[in-house]
């Protein structure tokens, strides 16, 4: 079996013979891969030249539907990846962590395409007014990058590691040339191929490299962004590269760390929280066989349980059957290569030169069928580190497989300082049932870590884990841990987006962010603004209502409807040392009053009000002040139809302001409202 790479829409296959690939299970060679005669330099231009403008001039909502798609497409393929995942020594739990999770991030990130505007653009933030008469203005305007994504992954999750990072890149409006660990590029290929087959993308879009990308790096420019997932040692060669450095090119590194497991005080022996830590550090050993970038190298545990957590967590272990992953019971699989298990003994060498072992291969349940000097097979180990204080290689060597070292403290300062000196991590975890030890283990590690779990009775049920990182919240970590970070929702999107902060008139700008900017000119419309269906509104139409005279029966009134007799609405003679003179308005009638004025009663486009935002009141209203408001079209948000039968709409965002007899803000407010569309055959 021949792995290709894609490059400029085409399958390549390499010039010369290349990297053999080995089912990690059997020792046997079934793929072989190489990029030799790839240009790399020409992949990149057709990325910029071709990719490029054909994403950025998609909205967000169409990239995200197209990430929808693609999610579908390979959801209906999967069982296809699950039978290729075993070659890599991924159990049938392994490979759904890597394979649907990975289309789960595809899932997610469509989803996201609700936070952002229907625009090939996002707007950030509110306006600011940058001058006295309010005549010149700024806001914060974000469009894709011009460039694309090199993606550099690691041979652990050859699906996940790809699909969380292109459905990010991808919603941004950018593209991506793919470069997978070679050792497992033939599952990372099985995908991708899917993904191209199924037509869903622009050309440019994603290019694929199996073989060997040395050199890849000097074809770079300033409008890229690198990722990188794998060793920091490779990391940081990567991050030091000169054009990395000369172009300022943006370089996510995430890097493997010294993630550690803390086990609360409280969390004695038998208590229900104890048992959850043994149960989360068991998965961590053996979920991937250890090879996870979030995995347990670190068991910190009171001094006083250390003997229960060892006998707990053996016994524990002892109970899981290692062996081909696609043999019936088996729990655990190989690691991902020869290369990786030998690494995985040199590194347990300098370990042992400082703990002694608690369970080890002597102690496994290995299955009669295989032949382990064929496979890559590596029991769990687990070792105990007696003075964590002075023997400081646990804290400094890290194992990629399944090897975890108790570690004993005396207190939570001892537990603290222990979890820090890894030097930076990409999560960590605490088990307590006692939210005050919780509190003051997350607030002073939180420098130190990129996520922290905390496990209890109330949220174990449904906890994702210790080691799963969510695509809604960062993934990186600080120091070791590389210090950057993926994902984190809209954060993530932002990786691949231009900041650019614009300066001038408010009129000008809200011309260029199609949102209404206070202190613009306003347009005015030619009907009354609820007439108009949602393809017919313009940002910046504006009416202006007539007015109404606040009375006291209407204070009286809308507290007893309301039921809000607050004393400075109700109760004149309270009002001694406050800011107001007599009774007050309530703030809400106010703003039920402006809604009377500025609403047209008659059936029409408008559907609904959605919601309420931004709503602040910013003078008292007193009995007999009159007040007016002026209606602006904010700006507009596109909606989809969830099927044939729904209305085609989209909600319109109005800038309401609401002014009494001497012209002042007394109220401001932005209301949402559904408003029908003209065409009902749009989708």
């Amino acid at each position: 079996m021949i792995i290709q790479n894609y490059a400029l829409d085409e399958w390549v296959i390499g010039k010369t013979v290349g990297q053999d690939l080995i089912d990690a299970s059997t020792g046997e060679i079934f793929a072989n891969t190489s990029s030799d005669g790839l240009d790399f330099g020409e992949m990149m231009k057709y990325a910029r030249n071709t990719g490029s403008p054909a994403l950025r001039k998609l909205t967000f909502y169409e990239r995200g539907n197209m990430l929808k798609a693609l999610a579908f497409h390979l959801q209906s393929k999967k069982e296809k990846f699950y039978e290729i995942s075993y070659k890599t020594g991924a159990t049938r739990i392994d490979s759904w962590i890597d394979i649907e999770g990975g289309i789960g991030n595809l899932f997610s990130y469509a989803s996201l395409r609700r936070k952002f505007s229907d625009k090939p653009f996002h707007v950030e933030g509110e306006a600011l007014t940058l001058s006295k008469n309010g005549t010149f203005s700024g806001h914060h305007l974000l469009v894709p990058k011009e460039g694309l994504a090199l993606h550099i992954n690691a041979f652990n999750f050859p699906v996940w590691g790809m699909l969380e990072k292109i459905a990010v890149n991808l919603l941004a409006g950018v593209p991506a040339i793919v470069k997978p660990a070679t050792v497992t590029s033939f599952l990372t290929f099985v995908v991708f191929k899917e993904i191209i087959d199924s037509k869903i993308l622009p050309a440019g879009s994603l290019q694929l490299i199996c073989g060997s990308a040395n050199g890849i790096l000097e074809h770079l420019t300033f409008q890229d962004v690198v990722t990188f997932t794998g060793s920091a040692e490779t990391g940081k060669k990567l991050k030091s590269h000169p054009k990395i450095i000369e172009e300022s090119i943006p370089f996510n590194l995430e890097a493997d760390s010294l993630n550690c497991m803390v086990l609360g005080e409280d969390a004695h022996p038998k208590t229900e929280e104890f048992s959850i830590f043994i149960n989360e550090v068991k998965r961590e050993i053996i979920v991937k066989a250890g090879q996870k970038c979030t995995a347990v190298r670190r068991i910190i545990v009171p001094e006083k349980f250390v003997e229960d957590v060892s006998k707990s967590l053996s016994t524990a272990l002892s109970k899981v059957k290692i062996g081909d992953p696609r043999t019936e019971g088996v729990k655990m699989g190989p690691l991902a290569s020869t290369t990786q298990r030998n690494e995985v003994f040199k590194n347990l060498e300098i370990l042992l030169k400082e703990s002694e072992i608690i369970f080890d291969k002597q102690n496994c349940d290995f299955d009669d069928n295989i032949d382990i000097d064929k496979g890559s097979f590596v029991s769990p180990v687990i070792l105990l580190n007696k003075n964590p204080f002075k023997n400081k290689k646990t804290h400094e060597i890290e194992v990629f497989g399944p090897v975890s070292t108790i570690i004993p403290y005396k207190n939570l300062n001892e537990a603290i300082e222990l979890s820090k000196m890894g030097k930076g991590s990409l999560c960590s975890s605490i088990t307590t049932a006692n939210d005050a030890i919780a509190k003051d283990f997350v607030l002073a590690t939180a420098s130190h870590h990129g996520r922290i779990v905390i496990f209890n009775k109330n949220c174990i049920k449904e906890s994702t884990g210790h080691g799963s990182p969510l695509p809604n919240l960062v993934h990186g970590g600080p120091g070791r841990a590389g210090g950057g970070e993926e994902m984190g929702g809209i954060r993530g999107v932002m990786h691949y987006m231009q900041r650019t902060a614009i300066q001038g008139s408010p009129t000008t700008l809200t011309e260029i962010t199609e949102i209404f900017q206070p202190g613009s000119e306003y347009k005015t419309p030619e009907i009354h603004l609820f007439r108009k269906h949602f393809e017919e509104l313009v940002v910046g139409e504006s009416i202006t209502t007539h007015k109404r005279t606040i009375t006291e029966s209407d204070i009286v009134n809308f507290a007893n409807v309301s039921w809000d007799h607050f004393y400075a609405h109700t109760d004149a003679t309270s009002l001694e040392g406050t800011m107001f003179t007599q009774r007050v308005a309530h703030g809400y009638f106010v703003l039920s009053a402006a809604a009377g004025l500025f609403v047209d009663p008659a059936k029409g486009p408008v559907l609904l009000n959605y919601g309420l935002d931004e709503c602040r009141f910013t003078k008292p209203v007193y009995p007999g002040s009159t007040i007016y408001v002026k209606l602006t079209v904010k700006e507009k948000v596109n909606q989809q139809k969830k099927n044939d039968e729904d209305i085609a709409k989209g909600i319109v965002k109005y800038y309401v302001e609401v002014f009494d007899e001497t012209n002042e803000h007394v109220a401001i407010a932005t209301i949402l409202t559904m408003v029908k569309k003209i065409n009902q055959n749009e989708i």
